[in-house]
């Protein structure tokens, strides 16, 4: 199995570099889904965790479905997926997450905690979502 691991340390710069790793690993065709689901997951880490803190990002897979993890050390901060209000600026990660994968969720280690997702490769969910962004 061909497999990414990244080690860093979470803040929003770090952002376009996994994106851009996650590109060059999954080929030319790339899996935009991933590239979004790595940055929502990072963003995740950044907000409730603080800026700093060390992740493992692992991307596995790639012919029948991509698995994407990003481990952290608080295995007691579960994230929770929530519906956000129209007028809210944030709380719509793990639902965009929910959107783009085939399945997703939170594996617990030893001091550790994995939120997980996993994308069929060539079939986008990424045409079903309205991405809204700042500018």
């Amino acid at each position: 199995m061909n497999e990414l691991i990244i080690r860093l340390l979470a803040t929003p710069q770090a952002a376009p570099v996994l994106r851009h790793a996650v590109r060059e690993h999954l080929g030319p065709e790339g899996h935009p889904d991933a590239e979004l689901c790595v940055t929502e997951l990072l963003a995740n880490v950044v907000r409730h965790l603080g800026e700093g803190t060390p992740v493992t990002l692992r991307i596995s897979g790639r012919a029948t479905r991509t698995r994407v993890e990003l481990t952290d050390p608080a295995p007691a901060a579960r994230p929770v997926r929530r519906e956000a209000a129209g007028d809210e600026e944030s709380g719509r990660g793990l639902a965009l997450l929910d959107a783009l994968a085939a399945r997703w969720g939170v594996t617990q280690g030893h001091g550790t905690k994995t939120v997980w997702c996993e994308l069929d490769p060539g079939h986008s969910r990424l045409g079903r979502v309205a991405v809204i962004t700042g500018g």
